[in-house]
């Protein structure tokens, strides 16, 4: 992520936004979300408040990381799948796929996962952020049925593809010898019994 940065005076080499959402996530994991300051953050990093607010909007957006570029991973991939294959079937592929991580990423997830569904303080920003998800699916759904994003189908199928996401990510953080692509791909069958007459 530190490529492509350019570096500003006075700012530190190595400074980044993964850099900065990378020891944010230690301190909460070791601290707490709510006891650890954007202060405390700034002060481990050796840069200012205002260096972390050109990463990051927020102590909040710090937990969810880089969450555009999963966004775009996530269209990338629904993109990908053919026009003919069953819808089922595409978005299973789409969300398995863009949910392949390296084994050296998977702490660092799993920390992330367990702050965004464990912290009651982060719930009413990860509505925001769920709510942005949907809507990629929701739009690669209507644009497949020729109809709106707002329709009841493709937001149905959205709504139902963020609990089956969220059902197999749980399980994973719960379980640490769960397989997270395995139950993604477990869980977007059982999805499936339900979609495949849409086409």
């Amino acid at each position: 992520m530190s490529e492509g940065i350019a570096q500003r005076p006075g700012r530190p080499p190595g400074t980044s936004r993964s850099a900065v959402s990378h020891t944010a996530l230690e301190m909460f994991a070791e601290r707490g979300f709510e006891e650890t300051t954007v202060d405390d953050i700034a002060e481990a990093l050796g840069v200012s408040r205002r260096t972390l607010f050109r990463y990051f909007a927020s102590k909040n957006d710090m937990v969810w990381g880089d969450f555009d570029w999963v966004l775009g991973r996530l269209r990338r991939c629904l993109d990908a799948t053919g026009p003919d294959e069953p819808l089922h079937e595409a978005l299973r592929r789409a969300a398995v796929e863009s949910n392949r991580y390296e084994d050296e990423q998977l702490p660092e997830l799993r920390i992330r996962m367990r702050l965004i569904t464990g912290v009651p303080a982060l719930q009413a920003h990860s509505a925001l952020r769920y709510a942005e998800w949907r809507e990629v699916i929701a739009e690669w759904v209507a644009e497949r049925l020729a109809c709106e994003p707002g329709d009841l189908i493709p937001q149905t199928v959205a709504h139902a593809a963020l609990g089956t996401s969220m059902a197999a990510f749980l399980v994973w953080v719960d379980d640490p010898s769960s397989d997270l692509v395995a139950n993604l791909e477990h869980a977007y069958r059982l999805l499936g019994e339900g979609l495949r007459d849409l086409r």
